[in-house]
C-alpha cells in the first residue's frame, strides 16, 4: 500500500510517498480501507514542529488524525460482522505513528465509528476532532447538560466565536440540534453566510464597534456559553456579553496565548473559563460525545438556512476560503454541511506516475493525487483541487 510519511519536522517538503506492507489488525483492532483523510491544524503543526530541528516522536510518522472508509479486517476479539461497515475514524495519530494519510490503517475498534449510508465519506472525515471538540465545549457548563440531544440546550444562548471555522461550524449545528439560540461571530460577509448556513440565528462581525451591543440585543440577559477560538483576543467582548454563571469554553489560542481578564468583574458574575483539548478529555465524556455526534448525524442534523452561494474561490495571494459540499440528506430530509480540507484516498484526482513524484508534489496547492497532503493549510475545508499551473496557487474549484 502507499502512505505519506515524514521522519523529520519542517516544511511540506519533508513529506515522502512510500510503499508499505498492508498492516494486519491485532487483538481489539480493526483495519480500515481509508477513502478520505482529514487534515487538522494539529496535523500540520506536528509536522512543522514547535522549533527548528525538533524530532518527531516516532522514527517515521503518517500524519492525520481523522478520516473515513470501510472496515475490511478485524482482529481477535472484534465482531467479524463489522467487516464491510462504513466508518469515520478519529484520533488515529494521537500518541501513535499511524495516521490516516495511507490506504489502510489499523487502530482500536472503538476509534472506528459507524457512518450512516446517507453520509458521504467527505462528511465522515469531517467529524472527528472538530465535532468532538465542539461537543465538549457545549457540555462543560456547571449547569449542564453533559449530553446533547434535541431540547438539551433549550432556553440557552450560545455564542460561537469563529462560526465559519471547522469547530465553530460543528458547534453551531450541534447547539441548534440541541435547541439553543446561536449567535456566531465572523469577520466577512461570506463567513457570515457559512455561519447562517450551519444554523446560526445571527452572525455578528466581532470587529465592529458595537458588536457587544448587537449580541446583547439578541440576548438581553447575556449569553450562557461561549465556544471560544481566541480567548485572549476576545476577552473584552466575552466579558461584555456573558450572563451570570456563564462559561467560556476555549479550545484554541488564535490571537495569542496569554489571557488577561478582570478578575473582580468575572468573579462577581461567577464566570467560568474551561479550557478544552479533545485528546485528553475524560474517557467517559468522549464516549458520550461520540454517541451524541452519531445521533445527530443519524438525525440528519443540518442548517435549515438557505445554501450559501458556492463554490467559493480564493485569490492567489490570500488565505483560501472554503468550498461547502452537502452530504446526502439524512432520514429527516436534511443534511450536514462539512467545512474542512480533505484528501480523497479512494481515487487519484488525475492520473500521475507516482514513481516520478517529487517533494514539490506534496507542497500546499500542488495537488496531483490524493497523496497531495495539505499540511500547511490552517483550517479544515471540504474542497476539490486541481493541479496548479506555473507554480501559482490555483484557488478552489
Amino acid at each position: 500500500m502507499r502512505a505519506i510519511v515524514y521522519s523529520q519536522t519542517g516544511d511540506p517538503d519533508v513529506l515522502r510517498l512510500v510503499d508499505r506492507p498492508v498492516p494486519e489488525p491485532g487483538p481489539g483492532e480493526v483495519r480500515v480501507a481509508v477513502r478520505v483523510s482529514g487534515v487538522n491544524p494539529t496535523d500540520w503543526k506536528a509536522r512543522r514542529g514547535a522549533r527548528p530541528g525538533e524530532r518527531p516522536p516516532f522514527a517515521e510518522m503518517v500524519p492525520n488524525q481523522d478520516g473515513a472508509g470501510i472496515i475490511d479486517g478485524v482482529g481477535e476479539g472484534v465482531d467479524s460482522a463489522l467487516a464491510g461497515q462504513r466508518v469515520w475514524i478519529c484520533e488515529a495519530a494521537w500518541q501513535r505513528a499511524e495516521g490516516s494519510a495511507q490506504e489502510y490503517i489499523v487502530l482500536p475498534a472503538r476509534q472506528a465509528v459507524p457512518l450512516p449510508d446517507a453520509a458521504s465519506f467527505d462528511l465522515g472525515a469531517s467529524l472527528g476532532i472538530p465535532a468532538l471538540t465542539a461537543h465538549r465545549c457545549l457540555t462543560v457548563s456547571d449547569e449542564g447538560p453533559r449530553s446533547l440531544a434535541p431540547g438539551a440546550l433549550a432556553g440557552r444562548t450560545v455564542l460561537v466565536a469563529g462560526g465559519a471555522g471547522a469547530v465553530g461550524h460543528a458547534a453551531i449545528q450541534l447547539a441548534r440540534w440541541a435547541g439553543a439560540q446561536v449567535v456566531a461571530t465572523i469577520s466577512t460577509q461570506r463567513k457570515a453566510e457559512l455561519a447562517r448556513a450551519a444554523g446560526a440565528d445571527r452572525a455578528v462581525d466581532y470587529r465592529r464597534r458595537h458588536a457587544v451591543d448587537e449580541i446583547r440585543a439578541l440576548a438581553p440577559e447575556g449569553v450562557d456559553l461561549i465556544v471560544e477560538v481566541a480567548p485572549a483576543a476576545n476577552a473584552d467582548l466575552d466579558a461584555g456579553v456573558l450572563a451570570e454563571n456563564g462559561t467560556v469554553a476555549a479550545y484554541a489560542t488564535d490571537g495569542g496565548g496569554e489571557l488577561t481578564v478582570s478578575v473582580r468583574g468575572l468573579m462577581y458574575r461567577n464566570i467560568r473559563y474551561q479550557f478544552v483539548l479533545v485528546y485528553t478529555v475524560p474517557v467517559e465524556a468522549k464516549k458520550i460525545a461520540v454517541a451524541d455526534v452519531s445521533a445527530a448525524l443519524a438525525d440528519g442534523r443540518s442548517p435549515s438556512a438557505k445554501k450559501p452561494d458556492c463554490p467559493y474561490t480564493a485569490s492567489r495571494s490570500s488565505k483560501p476560503l472554503m468550498r461547502m459540499q452537502p452530504s446526502k440528506p439524512g432520514p429527516s430530509g436534511r443534511c450536514w454541511w462539512t467545512s474542512r480540507r480533505l484528501l480523497d484516498v479512494k481515487k487519484n484526482v488525475e492520473p500521475v506516475a507516482l514513481s516520478s513524484a517529487s517533494p514539490s508534489d506534496f507542497s500546499p496547492w500542488r495537488p496531483v493525487s490524493w497523496w497531495s497532503f495539505l499540511p500547511a493549510l490552517r483550517a479544515r475545508r471540504c474542497c476539490q483541487l486541481r493541479r496548479s499551473t506555473g507554480g501559482r496557487h490555483p484557488g478552489f474549484h
